[in-house]
Formats: C-alpha cells, structure tokens, sequence
C-alpha cells in the first residue's frame, strides 16, 4: 500500500527543492505524491529553473488546484504519511500559525498538525526577525517541524544539485522515507559515504584530532 505524501509549493526562492524532491520520491514505488502548487510558486519555478508548472505536476501522482477546498487533502479522514512545504514563504508560513484556512495548501498543513502528522516546512528566508522567529517557534510548539534548506558540506558538494540533496535527504528522513543513497557522516576516521561500495579515505588522509588540536594551538600562540 502507498503511502501519500504532500508536497506544497509556494513563490518563495528555490524551485530546485520540491523538483528534487518530487523527483526522489517518484522513484519510490510505495509512495503517492500530491502536489499543492501556488501560482507564486510556478512564477517562481519558471523563472529560477525555465520549467513550467507541467512539468512540475507531471512528477505527482495527483495535483490539486490552490482554490480546491472540497478536495481530499482537506480532510483529515484522508490518510497521508506527512507534508512538506517546499519552500515554504514567510506568509504561507505565517497563515498556518494562525489557522488562517483560506486555501488548500494552509488547509491541507491545519489538518497535518491537528491529527499529528507530520509538516515539514523548508522555510526560505534569511535573515529572521523577530516576528518571523516566534512564528516557528509557536509552530513548533503545534507540532511543525521547521527545516530550512541550508545545505551540509561534509560530504563534499560539487554541483549545486549536490548541496540542494543535503538539504533533501534530512526531509526523506523526517518523512520516515529514507534512500539508501544518502550520504551520511561516519565520523571523522570513515568520512562521508554514499554506500558500502563508496571509497574510504584512508587515515593517513584524514588529520587526527590530536594534529587538529596542536594546530589550532600554534595559532593562538
């Protein structure tokens, strides 16, 4: 059985997310992919990526209008395994901490959070103000959990796809969706690895914590 995942895209920066997300969990063969696309998000996906909101959808199982309140999704009697909102804006962000229903993305998160699912928002904006701070942290008092994007570099990014799958493979994980191609940090003697048949560094390549400690200490001298 298919479990049914949701995926909201707003007009915040950074397209390349909920592709490459989308992209990763059709590959998948258990899970069904709904898509809430927000006409701000497909100006945004056209511009940053020259894609048009087609091939977007093409990537979903199901993809539900904005002003489709009657739709499944608006119902918590619809089971899914979680949402991600990807990016998620300062206002779509914003409109969930208020219960502000208005649309079906906003409704779509209200009834995650109110049946304990999971809602995972790649908040996209930097730097935070105040406002904006006590909004995640009220959200994360609902149940919400807040993932912006910020790409990891232990495991040694070399394209721009690479750093946006950094941020991509902690939401499958936060979706209990795991892909065994992560590359995951095995501590600092095995380095970041892909898999069992990835090359290790050696440990002559890899500075020892002592020859660290000694460095920095030199510095400071």
């Amino acid at each position: 059985m298919r479990t049914n995942i949701i995926v909201g895209v707003t007009g915040a920066s950074g397209a390349l997310y909920p592709l490459r997300l989308m992209q990763r969990l059709k590959r998948r063969g258990d899970v069904e992919i709904h898509l809430i696309c927000s006409r701000a998000g497909e100006k945004t996906l056209y511009l940053e990526t020259g894609k048009l909101a087609s091939e977007l959808k093409s990537l979903a199982h199901y993809s539900w209008p904005l002003e489709d309140i009657a739709a499944p999704l608006a119902s918590g009697s619809f089971p899914t395994g979680g949402m991600v909102i990807a990016p998620c804006s300062i206002h779509t962000m914003s409109a969930i901490a208020c219960g502000i229903s208005s649309n079906l993305m906003i409704r779509a998160a209200d009834v995650i959070l109110k049946e304990k699912r999971r809602l995972i928002l790649m908040v996209r904006e930097s730097p935070f103000h105040l406002g904006h701070l006590r909004t995640m942290a009220s959200l994360a008092e609902m149940g919400a959990i807040i993932a912006p994007p910020i790409p990891g570099f232990y495991n040694n990014p070399k394209t721009i796809e690479d750093l946006v799958d950094s941020s991509v493979d902690r939401v499958l994980d936060l979706l209990a969706l795991p892909d065994d191609s992560i590359r995951r940090w095995r501590g600092p003697r095995t380095g970041a690895v892909a898999g069992p048949e990835r090359d290790r560094p050696s440990e002559e390549e890899i500075p020892g914590e002592d020859a660290n400690f000694r460095e920095s200490e030199e510095t400071t001298e």
